[in-house]
């Protein structure tokens, strides 16, 4: 008993040559046959799991690429190196990103009769709309819309948008895309001496990135509605980030998720 726990918590099926990367009953069935000569009845292998404390879970997915080193590097040395810099220079820390709001993008559930898959009617044309926004660790929360690709010098707009007003300096910790790693925004920062910083997260880490939880806020919140044209996906997108903006509390929320909690250490 103690060896399944132990395979099934600390290893996926691929590593024991299983062509399927979740562990289903099935699976755990084909493992313990394998591993014990013992055939188990699904509903058996279930009261199994059970008394060894597991349940069927929907999985969080991470990039294969990811480091894990490298994560736990920037969690406990990187991330708290660059806070104590931000304090002893009394600049503001703000995470940074990027996303695409498409018009055939919907989530959530709906109510339909037992039995019945519900259809819901959505515009056959497809446009989407950019957005890029910046959450602070007190609760700031700044962003831009942009119709077209992210480029390296709209991205050096929204930083010079983060500087206004600015009366110390600003640290901004953005992903690795080449977009903010361009020449163009290197130099815009060395342009401002010291008055902005850029840091850069582990590779295909992405939930490290508090910024990460306004998108899906944002995405909900127009992913309810039937939007006909670019426009009024801009309306309603516009609409959702104002809403984020006057609720520091939500923001700061964003960095208590489980994988961000790190930033409050």
């Amino acid at each position: 008993m103690r060896w399944l726990a132990q395979a099934v918590r600390d290893h996926s099926p691929l590593q024991y040559r299983f062509e399927f990367g979740l562990w289903t009953l099935s699976l755990i069935a084909e493992l313990i046959r394998r591993q014990f000569g013992k055939t188990l009845s699904l509903s058996a292998v279930s009261r199994v799991m059970k008394l060894l404390g597991f349940t069927a879970q929907k999985p969080l997915y991470r990039a294969w690429q990811q480091d894990a080193a490298l994560v736990r590097q920037w969690e406990n040395e990187t991330y708290p190196a660059i806070r104590a810099e931000a304090r002893a220079a009394g600049a503001r820390i703000y995470f940074a990103d990027e996303s695409g709001l498409r018009s055939d993008y919907h989530a959530g559930t709906t109510w339909a009769p037992q039995g019945e898959t519900p259809l819901v009617e959505v515009t056959g044309r497809r446009f989407s709309v950019n957005m890029l926004s910046a959450v602070g660790t007190r609760g700031e929360f700044r962003f831009m819309l942009h119709d077209g690709t992210v480029t390296a010098s709209v991205f050096r707009e929204f930083l010079k948008r983060l500087l206004i007003g600015a009366e110390q300096p600003v640290f901004v910790i953005v992903d690795g895309h080449p977009v903010h790693k361009a020449q163009l925004v290197r130099a815009f920062v060395e342009e401002q001496a010291g008055r902005l910083k850029l840091f850069h997260l582990p590779p295909y880490s992405p939930q490290l990135n508090p910024d990460e939880q306004v998108w899906g806020h944002v995405k909900r919140s127009v992913s309810r509605r039937l939007v006909q044209n670019r426009e009024e996906m801009k309306r309603l997108a516009l609409g959702a980030l104002r809403r984020i903006q006057k609720l520091p509390e939500l923001v700061r929320s964003f960095f208590r998720h489980p994988d961000c909690r790190y930033t409050a250490a």
